[in-house]
């Protein structure tokens, strides 16, 4: 594709950028058109009889046991309302180890005999909506199935309100389900996260046992803020990288892109300000609260960021949210870029996981009004820590992946190294804990739990810190590790995993204390965490390498790489701990092992061939065609020295070709396998890159045949 092609994408994006106005169509009101495609509570008290909503209630909203007997209300319920609203087919919709959703469309459609003949109807039955049977041989399973065992089960989500999805002909009815093999194992990272939510919520009880609180209800809530880039899809479809891995591996860097940081919170492009309008419309609808959108820090870099919710309810809105925002970029003749890195030299995308837990309606990561509140608050908090700094090996490898390899300790990516940020405030009164001197201005000399010489603390005890992994903001822990493309399932199911240990290991002590002496023996235990501990606590610049460094003096690890990093789910310990709480067992650990592993060489392979191919076949062609043209006008003028020769570009070829065939070579020999193979192609890559980049700085603009980051990152 040539610079006019490049050209006339340009004109027509102005078209599309510029339109003529168009008259102002009535606003909406969000109340009006909020989860108006979710089978949601007040669906079901309209649908439903009486008895057996208040049944699928306590099951949704208290975490009894489902009774199977309310099936087929539910079934008929679901079928009614999801038919007035246009659907034709239903799917179970469900999470595969692909990281991505999955979906297996079925009509209502049936057939009823009778004496006059067959009679179409509309069937959903209690079977429909409780359990599917796809095709799993295709999916990854790590070995837990092989290709020819292709049975696999969807099983309903209840806590999960179905909704329905819309397109230009029709409407689905989509039933959110659990996923597992013929022998039970969860082929899906739903089921984890539920196994999970539930052993953090048996926890959670047990301690607040011990501080003489009667039983409630747990609640684990998540945030998931969405970064992402929009481009033009002219130019996307002019790049193959993009089509084929979703990143630029060839682009130099424009004179301008983000160093003056005018883009950030910025005034939002009319184009993009409609596109996401229509986003949040369409989220809206399938009833997830999408709050805040601005403008990111890249250029052509955006966020969207929901209300919290439930995590499982959360994680699943995340993955209709990334659906949607490709979906209506698509319509409005953009491209969503989802991959942690799309461009190189500037920020890439994250998606900050917003964790906390609530306890009766209070949040334990709130600091509360009372002394005894404090307690309770600091008990956690100190939990948290535990867990932490013994799992980061756990939570680094939650947040694995070949794209989140190039984002993290990059720009404004956190490092690979696991650390906490609690502020100075919160850092303060860990100290004083620790020490039993206060620093504080109040009237005793030493701090002590649970009683008044402690003061009640400001909800925003600490400022932000956009380099700490795992930080603490007020009222919640953000995590700010995960990748853009990822699933919030496999970090928040770390999380709840490790949290539950942390939290058993704290009801243990203090179970053994007795109402005479809790508070002295809550002091002490939360002493002894802190100096075991306190190592993981970082409050300043996780950017530098002074950090880096003090973090080796600290024993904290440090796996800069996919490969490092998923070692650490097949490690005894590890496989102890997730089946102490029956979040995953062995052989599930391993196929997860073996699904990232594969998935890692798998996408090397693909950047790999595709960063040969668009060097030997679009690059070199066009350089050499000019370097010849060049010489030619040399000969004939019967001159000497001229710029290509300064330039190199004749060593530049030469370059180009040799990498590309040890490009070739590494991937010929990659296999997956903890072997270093794939090492050799990121390097190839990389040099590669080097040297192309620097030729697309000295082609004449009308011949470079891809577009350039000045066009892509500014004309959308």
């Amino acid at each position: 594709m040539n610079n006019l092609n490049r050209l006339r994408a340009i004109d027509s994006i102005a078209n599309i950028v510029n339109p003529a106005p168009a008259p102002a169509a009535p606003v909406e009101k969000i109340d009006a058109i909020f989860a108006a495609d979710v089978f949601n509570i007040k669906a079901m008290k309209s649908y439903m009889p009486k008895e057996s909503c208040r049944k699928l209630l306590s099951t949704i909203q208290q975490g009894e046991p489902l009774n199977p007997e309310i099936a087929g209300d539910v079934a008929k319920a679901m079928k009614e309302w999801a038919l007035e609203r246009g659907a034709t087919h239903f799917t179970h919709w469900f999470q595969p180890l692909t990281g991505s959703t999955a979906e297996k469309h079925d009509a209502f459609l049936d057939f009823e005999y009778t004496l006059g003949g067959e009679k179409a109807i509309m069937s959903f039955s209690e079977k429909n909506l409780i359990v599917g049977e796809p095709d799993a041989s295709s999916f990854p399973s790590g070995g837990l199935r092989s290709t020819f065992e292709a049975r696999g089960y969807t099983a309903w989500d209840p806590t999960s309100p179905a909704f329905i999805k819309r397109h230009s002909n029709g409407a689905t009815l989509c039933i959110p389900t659990a996923f597992c093999s013929y022998t039970g194992e969860a082929l899906d990272k739903k089921t984890p996260l539920l196994r999970s939510m539930q052993a953090l919520s048996i926890s959670t009880k047990r301690m607040m046992k011990c501080f003489g609180i009667a039983d409630k209800k747990v609640k684990i809530t998540l945030g998931a803020e969405q970064e992402y880039f929009l481009i033009d899809k002219h130019f996307y479809l002019q790049r193959p990288d993009l089509l084929q891995t979703g990143r630029t591996v060839f682009g130099a860097p424009p004179a301008k892109h983000q160093q003056l940081e005018d883009h950030y919170f910025g005034s939002i492009k009319m184009r993009i300000l409609d596109f996401m309008t229509e986003v949040e419309k369409e989220l809206w609808t399938l009833g997830i609260p999408a709050k805040t959108r601005h403008n990111e820090v890249a250029p052509a870099q955006f966020e969207l960021a929901p209300l919290f919710e439930d995590a499982n309810l959360a994680c699943d809105h995340n993955m209709l949210i990334m659906e949607v925002l490709r979906q209506v970029a698509e319509r409005h003749g953009l491209v969503c870029l989802l991959h942690e890195k799309p461009f190189a030299g500037v920020n890439g995308s994250g998606k900050h996981n917003n964790w906390s837990i609530s306890y009766g309606g209070r949040n334990l990561l709130s600091p509360g009004d009372a002394p005894a509140q404090n307690a309770i608050f600091l008990t956690v908090l100190c939990a948290i820590i535990e867990a932490v700094d013994t799992h980061a090996d756990l939570l680094r490898a939650s947040v694995a992946g070949a794209g989140n390899d190039h984002r993290l300790g990059a720009n404004e990516a956190p490092p690979a190294v696991i650390s906490i940020y609690l502020g100075d405030q919160l850092s303060a009164i860990i100290d004083e804990i620790e020490t039993g001197k206060s620093k504080l201005k109040h009237k005793s000399a030493s701090m002590k739990i649970g009683v008044d010489t402690l003061p009640p603390l400001p909800r925003d005890t600490t400022d932000r810190n956009r380099t700490s992994p795992f930080a603490f903001t007020g009222n919640k822990f953000e995590f700010r590790a995960p990748g853009s493309s990822q699933s919030c399932s496999g970090p928040i199911t770390v999380l709840n995993t490790i949290a539950a240990e942390a939290f058993d290991h704290m009801s243990d002590e203090l179970e053994k204390l007795n109402k005479k002496n809790f508070n002295a023996g809550l002091q002490k235990l939360l002493r002894s965490v802190i100096k075991a501990h306190k190592r993981v606590i970082f409050n300043g610049d996780g950017y530098t390498d002074e950090w880096l460094a003090e973090a080796a003096r600290r024993g904290l690890p440090n796996a800069r790489s996919t490969m490092e990093s998923i070692r650490s789910l097949t490690e005894a310990e590890n496989v102890k701990l997730f089946e102490k709480y029956a979040v995953l067992n062995k052989r599930e650990l391993e196929s997860r092992f073996e699904v990232s592993l594969e998935d890692y060489h798998r996408r090397i392979r693909i950047e790999g061939e595709i960063s040969a191919e668009i060097a030997e076949t679009m690059i070199l062609p066009i350089v050499q065609d000019e370097l010849a043209k060049a010489l030619r006008m040399l000969a004939d003028l019967k001159t000497g020295k001229t710029k290509i020769g300064e330039f190199s570009v004749r060593s530049k070829l030469d370059s180009v070709g040799k990498l590309c065939d040890q490009l070739e070579r590494d991937i010929k020999y990659l296999h997956s396998s903890l072997s270093r193979e794939h090492e050799y192609i990121i390097d190839a890559m990389q040099k590669l890159r080097l040297t192309v980049d620097s030729l697309e700085k000295i082609i004449p603009n009308d011949l470079w045949p891809l577009p350039k980051y000045r066009e892509m990152l500014f004309i959308y």
